[in-house]
């Protein structure tokens, strides 16, 4: 972060958008071990009454992660806490957002408050994260 100014209070995070392409679901069950039929077949996500299949809720707070990570030039190592409320479901194929804006600042430590979208509706926000620059 020595190249930038240090965000403050009411600063906005730079805003990550990022559309999961159909076959996401497929490889992030892959690399979690989490194979829930939800998350790769359409067809018995939406026997179960969901509109298709869905991204892991883990997915989404990755893209959390990253764009709060992105404050210190994506050095995740600067992630030192991060707290999410999961409130939507996620599908592949539509532009995700994640925003957020700093709350406090206090000498190398920034908490923001984040939000993750989707078409309108946030699926994940009351995100927190605490950096450490």
């Amino acid at each position: 972060m020595a190249d930038r100014e240090r965000p403050s209070v009411g600063d906005s995070l730079p805003e990550l958008a990022v559309t999961p392409d159909r076959y996401l679901p497929h490889r992030y069950a892959g690399a979690s071990g989490d194979f829930n039929p939800i998350h790769i077949d359409a067809e018995f996500a939406k026997a179960v009454g969901l509109p298709g299949n869905i991204l892991h809720g883990l997915y989404s707070m990755a893209l959390v992660a990253r764009a709060c990570a992105a404050v210190a030039d994506g050095d995740p190592r600067a992630l030192r806490r991060l707290r999410v409320q999961f409130r939507g479901m996620g599908v592949p194929e539509e532009e995700i957002t994640v925003s957020g804006t700093v709350r406090a600042a206090e000498g190398d430590r920034l908490t923001v408050d984040v939000v993750a979208e989707q078409s309108g509706n946030q699926i994940i926000r009351n995100a927190e994260a605490e950096l450490e620059l």
